[in-house]
């Protein structure tokens, strides 16, 4: 009876550790294939990783090293008015209003009716879009389709003014349209400045250029009228501080006016000419005054200014 449990306790014993063998080796193929699964989804991932950096590569292939000195861009326009290549609108337009052109041919691109383009890389002409449909590369950072703008500096914080119907530069955030003055101003502006029906739709009155789309900074004078914040700078610089549209300040002048004063006050005029009167016309208020004729300048007794003319006397 020993020897026959002995016999019975080896035998399950034998069919026990066959047992675990089993398991361990059904746990050994199912770890296996556990491991074998999260290595083809991490090749996968890294599969795509290298996808994703490979067209990242392409998309970004060149960038800030074409284009011209308006703009950083991978292509180039297709002007629909005379057929040719141009680097930009701005590229077009100055060559063909260049004094060696003859003025009957002179023109300005239709910038919204541009249809095609080419790639600066690899020289496919196509149909107006941000990827090249050839060599897959990025031809602006910054895409307007309406205006078909192609810009790689993406720095100038581009935006589209449905208002203006063109784009602009500076932030959508840091300007507001208004409506009334047709053009967008500083936010800054926006509860102060004075209204102006079409207050840029006109040239620059010192250097003539079209404000309404200058790429150039451009300023808001108390009066209302617009100009280039550099030709008003110019303008400073050479003492002139009346608006050449309308002749109003274009700056607080309350300290020169006292310096005047005191000008005046020190420089009597001649017997002759103490009790001289004249009408004077202020440009800042336009008040008429009849005040006394000094050769220095004459007073407005209305706003106490001294850019005025004299009318009469």
């Amino acid at each position: 009876m020993g020897e026959l449990a002995m016999a019975i306790n080896h035998s399950e014993s034998q069919q026990f550790a066959l047992q675990d063998i089993q398991h361990t080796a059904f746990k050994g193929k199912e770890m296996e294939a556990v491991y074998s699964e999260q290595s083809n989804q991490d090749c996968m991932i890294a599969e795509e990783s290298a996808d994703s950096t490979k067209t990242t590569e392409v998309f970004e292939k060149g960038l800030m090293q074409y284009g011209c000195s308006h703009y950083r861009r991978r292509c180039r326009i297709r002007a629909p008015c005379c057929n040719e290549i141009f680097d930009c609108r701005h590229c077009h337009n100055e060559a063909k209003n260049s004094i060696n052109v003859d003025q009957k041919h002179r023109h300005d691109i239709p910038r919204h009716q541009v249809k095609q383009v080419i790639c600066s890389l690899c020289g496919t002409e196509q149909e107006v879009r941000q990827v090249c449909i050839n060599c897959g590369v990025c031809m602006g950072k910054y895409f307007c389709e309406t205006c078909k703008l192609f810009d790689d500096d993406a720095s100038k914080k581009q935006y589209h003014c449905n208002g203006c119907g063109i784009c602009r530069i500076g932030g959508r955030d840091n300007f507001f349209h208004c409506s009334k003055c047709g053009c967008c101003y500083s936010i800054l502006l926006k509860n102060s400045h004075p209204c102006v029906e079409g207050a840029m739709h006109h040239d620059c009155p010192v250097c003539f250029e079209y404000l309404f789309e200058s790429r150039n900074q451009v300023t808001v004078l108390p009066c209302g009228h617009t100009i280039h914040k550099y030709c008003l700078k110019e303008m400073r610089d050479h003492l002139q501080f009346a608006c050449p549209l309308c002749s109003k300040s274009v700056c607080d002048m309350s300290k020169v006016w006292e310096k005047i004063d005191m000008e005046i006050a020190a420089t009597p005029m001649p017997e002759p000419y103490q009790n001289k009167m004249v009408w004077i016309l202020c440009n800042d208020c336009g008040k008429k005054s009849k005040v006394q004729f000094h050769v220095v300048a004459q007073k407005c007794l209305n706003c106490k200014s001294y850019n005025t003319r004299q009318t009469q006397g």
